[in-house]
């Protein structure tokens, strides 16, 4: 998952791929550096950043061939942004992150809340706002929320030909349908299903401490999991 060295409506596989897409990808810990190795070797267009400097970046750009930048550029000209550090960071990025995007940019929030790594987070923890819906209001963009549960080693492993009976599902939760389905399909072509689990205010259902958190599975399991989790959030993910 976003934290670990390891790592995690209806499925549309089979959908045609797309063109070639320029994506911004803001974090290249374990997910946004394997989201970077599998796009590039998709043949997408990838700028890649973190808060160190491109000059940090250098071993993963030549591995992939993406193009290390300053978290400023990152979105540049991108369709499809990827926002992946920790929620405490997120305070931080710059302002008009996104002012030179392409129009209609997706934005994906990986991001998970872990108290004890991001200290207390007021919005989260007394207004009751998903990590997401509290992500979407620091950067000024709405977002929608993948990855977060998902393994950073099965980005590179576990990917599958739509069909498959291996091929895992991911959750997908956002407000705006033509992002989601931007976003879906990007998913689909990295060799993974998706299960659409509802807006941004019902994406409590996949973050840490749920049934579909970590989860291995396929449409029906995903979609069995999400209908599955509480609201409250377990103690020990709580400030």
């Amino acid at each position: 998952m976003g934290v670990s060295p390891e790592t995690p409506a209806t499925s549309t596989p089979g959908r045609a791929r797309r063109a070639d897409m320029k994506i911004g990808i803001i974090g290249a810990g374990n997910i946004g550096g394997n989201l970077t190795r599998r796009l590039t070797a998709l043949g997408h267009d990838v700028s890649v950043a973190n808060s160190r400097g491109p000059h940090t970046l250098k071993e993963l750009a030549d591995e992939t061939g993406a193009t290390p930048v300053r978290v400023e550029e990152a979105a540049r000209g991108a369709e499809i942004a990827v926002v992946a550090v920790p929620l405490k960071a997120v305070p931080d990025l710059p302002s008009g992150l996104f002012d030179e995007a392409a129009e209609g940019l997706a934005v994906i929030d990986t991001g998970n809340y872990y108290p004890q790594r991001d200290g207390r987070i007021a919005g989260i923890e007394d207004e009751g706002l998903t990590e997401s819906r509290w992500t979407e209001r620091q950067i000024g963009h709405p977002v929608v929320k993948a990855f977060n549960g998902t393994y950073a080693r099965d980005i590179l492993d576990r990917h599958r030909p739509a069909g498959d009976p291996e091929r895992m599902a991911l959750p997908v939760a956002g407000d705006d349908e033509a992002a989601k389905r931007k976003i879906r399909d990007l998913i689909e072509e990295l060799g993974f299903d998706t299960v659409d689990a509802g807006g941004l205010d019902d994406s409590w259902r996949q973050q840490p401490g749920t049934p579909v958190y970590g989860l291995r599975g396929n449409v029906d399991d995903v979609t069995r999991a999400l209908a599955e989790a509480s609201p409250e959030r377990p103690a020990d993910l709580r400030g």
